[in-house]
C-alpha cells in the first residue's frame, strides 16, 4: 500500500495535469474557431464527449443517477456543456487566448459567490474584498486593453464565467453523491439529444478538408478540455486533498500564456502576467479567506474553482 505521503505527491502530480489540461483550453479553441463556427464547435465536442461519456458508463455498467438528482444534472449540462462552451467560443473569434486566460482567471471567484449562495456560507469580510478587487482588476484589464471600452470578446467571456461559475457549483455538489468523473459523463450523456442532431446540422459540409490544427483543437477540447481533464483533476483532489491541490489551479492562467505563445503564436506582454498575477493573488486570498456558517463538510471542490465550504483554501 502507498504511504499517504507517496499518495498525497501522486495527487498533487494529477492536480497539475488536470490543471494543465484546462490550461490548454483556451489555446485549443482559438485554434478550432479558426476554421469551424462556434456553433458547430460547440456541438461537436460535446457530442464527442457526450459518446465517449456514454460508452465509459455503458462498459461499466453504471446505474441512472437518482431521480432527485437529475434537476442539478441539467442545470450543470445546460452550464457546462452548452453555454460556456459556446460562449467561450464566440469569444476566442475576437481576442487571444492570453487575453482569455486573464478574464477567466476570475473564474474560481465567481464559482465560490455561486457556491457561497446556494450553501448559504458566510465568508469573512476579506473574502469579499478579495472577490470585488478580482473582479475590478479584469475590469480593468479588459478596458486597457479595448482602448477604454468593453469589447465583444470581453462581454462574451464574462458571460462564459457567469454561467460556468453556476455549472461548476451544481456539479460540486453532486459530488457529494458519485464520483467526479461520474457527474462529468452524466452530464455530457443528458446533452446528447441536443448535442448530436446540433452536430448533424451544424457539422461543416468540408470538416474532412479543415486544416490540421483547427481539427487538432476540436478533439483537444472535446476529449480533454470536456471530459478527460476532469479525470485527472478529480482523483488528484481526492487523493491530496482539496485544500491542497486547489492551489495549482492558480497556475492555469500562466499556462495558457505558454500554451497560446507556442500554439497560437501570440506575444505574452508584461502587462498581461503582471495582470494575471494580481488576479492570481485575489483569487489565493478569497480562496484562504472562505468561512461557513455550520461545519457541515462537502466535495463542492471536485471540479476545477469550486471551494470546499468547510475547508478554506
Amino acid at each position: 500500500m502507498p504511504s499517504h505521503s507517496s499518495r498525497e505527491r501522486l495527487g498533487l502530480l494529477l492536480g497539475f495535469v488536470g490543471m494543465a489540461i484546462f490550461g490548454g483550453t483556451l489555446p485549443g479553441t482559438r485554434l478550432a474557431v479558426s476554421a469551424i463556427d462556434p456553433v458547430a464547435l460547440t456541438a461537436l465536442r460535446t457530442a464527442i464527449a457526450g459518446l465517449c461519456s456514454l460508452a465509459l458508463l455503458l462498459i461499466l455498467r453504471r446505474p441512472l443517477p437518482p431521480r432527485a438528482l437529475w434537476p442539478q444534472l441539467v442545470i450543470a449540462m445546460v452550464c457546462v456543456s452548452i453555454l460556456f462552451p459556446l460562449l467561450m467560443a464566440m469569444g476566442m473569434q475576437t481576442v487571444d487566448a492570453s487575453h482569455g486566460g486573464v478574464v477567466l482567471g476570475i473564474l474560481p471567484i465567481a464559482t465560490a459567490l455561486v457556491a457561497v449562495a446556494i450553501t448559504h456560507e458566510r465568508p469573512r469580510p476579506l473574502f469579499w474584498i478579495a472577490s470585488l478587487a478580482g473582479a475590478a482588476l479584469v475590469i480593468a484589464f479588459a478596458l486597457r486593453q479595448g482602448g477604454g471600452a468593453l469589447s465583444t470578446g470581453d462581454l462574451l467571456l464574462f458571460a462564459a464565467v457567469a454561467v460556468s461559475a453556476i455549472g461548476y457549483a451544481f456539479s460540486g455538489r453532486l459530488t457529494a453523491e458519485m464520483p467526479g468523473w461520474e457527474v462529468i459523463s452524466w452530464v455530457l450523456v443528458i446533452a446528447l439529444p441536443i448535442s448530436l442532431p446540433a452536430a448533424w446540422l451544424t457539422m461543416p459540409a468540408d470538416i474532412a478538408h479543415i486544416p490540421l490544427k483547427p481539427m487538432l483543437g476540436l478533439l483537444y477540447v472535446a476529449l480533454f478540455s470536456q471530459w478527460i481533464g476532469f479525470f485527472a483533476w478529480n482523483a488528484g483532489m481526492a487523493m491530496g486533498g482539496i485544500a491542497r491541490v486547489s492551489q495549482v489551479q492558480l497556475l492555469q492562467p500562466f499556462v495558457t500564456f505558454a500554451l497560446a505563445a507556442y500554439f497560437n503564436d501570440e506575444t505574452i506582454t508584461p502587462q498581461i502576467i503582471l495582470f494575471a498575477a494580481a488576479v492570481v493573488a485575489t483569487v489565493a486570498i478569497s480562496t484562504r479567506t472562505r468561512g461557513r456558517k455550520a461545519p457541515v463538510r462537502s466535495k463542492l471542490t471536485s471540479v476545477p474553482g469550486v471551494t470546499p465550504p468547510a475547508t478554506p483554501t
